[in-house]
């Protein structure tokens, strides 16, 4: 029997483009065949798999289409914010006749898809196809949880300050702007946003759903899951997917592939614990006065840190301040400080012996990464999934604290200089639970863990495809 063919369709964004690779990686060790859907600029993230993997995993390279709010050239979200998830969805939605033309010309098409839960719209196609879809959720059980009842009911949750949700585990409320931003965005009779929501809608109805988290994060919220989906037992947490992914790490996400050694170095001279790590992921840019509160409070603090500050990507950026380090800053925490302007090696810097500490916006990805290597979080919650995100850390785990919320919240530089001396320079209880929940992560993945077993049991899943097909 031919070995089953899997067609993989990521979002452009790196938090939702990274960790499906490293399941894309997992099924070609186990003798699938993939095919991943991707436009031309996003290609050069593909690559490193593409080496590992040359007989088993292919492209379907197709270019993006055209989308009036879209500028020429863009392709990635990193290049346009949280603002760009949503023309992109609508711009690759139109890939759906091409998708459909390649399958039927195909000598051995695929016997499923697997497409980001951005990219709900996907159910359609595979209805159309007649194979199943299944919902990649590079995001938390928690968060699908919130997303989920706020779809199916928008108007339930319009100009309310405050937000139960009584159905889902610990009854969990949130302030009504610390609902998911894609939520929050919606506009009704929006061709792009009827889009948005038809596919988060779609993501429910779908075969099956993989989540790149784990039992001992966020238990709760998958076993409500399986109960509320109608696929119900379908439901695979497979995760921390960064340790599942191919060898060299060093460079993950990085466009060039050259791994920044020098602030590695220089944490090699630091004491075990003693250095927090600074970032705000790959999509946020601070404004001028968040960048110099961010600035004194990490002088303040007199605590070692790596910062690492997003380039500015326009000359307008750049006049109104954007991302930009206060002059003078890097001569006078020499020593105490490392700043890096642009790409870093988040994974290495985290489990590197000398970081203690991670001030985060609290992104799902950054959440998983902390989390394995076993580093607390002092949370700066902004938008997209992040407050849902915090809330599970700071109440639920306990492996971290808030530190200021908002997108636009400027932070007490003395309060923030505080609260990271504090929390730098104790064993604190956030630290431990830390330590214990990195090795619950890590045990997860290997032998008899439970993610382990929910990847096998993905596997089996997917061959039964393959079998019914073939029948």
């Amino acid at each position: 029997m031919s070995k089953p063919h899997i067609l993989m369709f990521p979002h452009p964004a790196q938090g939702h483009l990274l960790p499906l690779l490293d399941l894309a990686h997992q099924l070609a060790l186990r003798a699938f065949t993939i095919t991943i859907i991707v436009t031309p600029k996003n290609l050069p993230t593909i690559h490193p798999l593409l080496s590992v993997h040359p007989a088993t995993i292919q492209t379907l390279l197709l270019p993006l289409p055209s989308h009036p709010t879209l500028p020429p050239g863009v392709e990635n979200v990193r290049d346009l914010g949280q603002m760009g998830n949503t023309p992109i969805i609508a711009a690759l939605s139109k890939l759906h006749d091409p998708i459909i033309h390649w399958f039927k010309s195909h000598p051995s098409p695929p016997v499923a898809i697997i497409s980001d839960f951005f990219l709900g719209w996907t159910l359609r196609l595979s209805r159309q196809l007649g194979i199943p879809r299944i919902g990649f959720f590079s995001s938390g059980a928690f968060l699908t949880s919130v997303t989920d009842i706020c779809w199916k009911n928008p108007e339930a949750f319009r100009n309310r300050k405050e937000v139960e949700f009584s159905d889902i585990p610990g009854k969990p409320s949130f302030k009504q702007e610390h609902l998911p931003s894609m939520f929050l965005g919606y506009k009704e009779s929006d061709p792009d946003w009827e889009i948005v929501k038809e596919g988060y809608l779609a993501n429910m109805e779908s075969w099956g759903s993989v989540f790149n988290s784990f039992h001992a994060l966020e238990g709760p919220y998958l076993d409500y899951l399986r109960t509320a989906l109608e696929h119900r037992r379908r439901v695979f947490a497979v995760g921390p997917l960064s340790l599942l992914g191919p060898d060299n790490r060093t460079g993950r996400g990085n466009p060039n592939q050259e791994a920044n050694s020098d602030v590695l170095s220089w944490l090699d001279g630091c004491p075990d614990g003693s250095v927090l790590y600074v970032c705000f992921g790959s999509q946020k840019l601070l404004k001028r006065e968040q960048m110099e509160a961010l600035a004194v409070g990490l002088e303040r603090s007199e605590t070692r840190f790596v910062w690492v500050a997003k380039p500015v990507t326009t000359q307008q950026q750049m006049e109104e301040g954007y991302g930009m380090v206060p002059d003078g800053f890097e001569d006078r925490v020499k020593g105490r400080g490392f700043v890096v302007k642009g790409w870093a090696p988040q994974l290495a810097i985290l489990s590197h012996r000398a970081v203690g500490g991670f001030l985060s916006h609290c992104g799902w990805n950054s959440v998983l990464e902390a989390m394995v290597a076993g580093v607390m979080i002092l949370g700066w919650p902004m938008d997209a999934d992040q407050f849902v995100n915090a809330k599970l850390l700071v109440e639920d785990k306990g492996v971290a604290a808030t530190v200021c919320e908002g997108a636009d919240s400027v932070p007490d530089p003395d309060e923030l200089g505080r609260v990271i001396r504090m929390s730098m320079g104790v064993d604190s209880p956030e630290k431990e639970r830390a330590k214990q929940l990195s090795r619950e992560a890590l045990g997860s993945v290997t032998g008899e863990g439970r993610s382990s077993k929910e990847l096998d049991d993905l596997v089996e899943a997917l061959i039964e495809l393959n079998v019914s097909r073939v029948k």
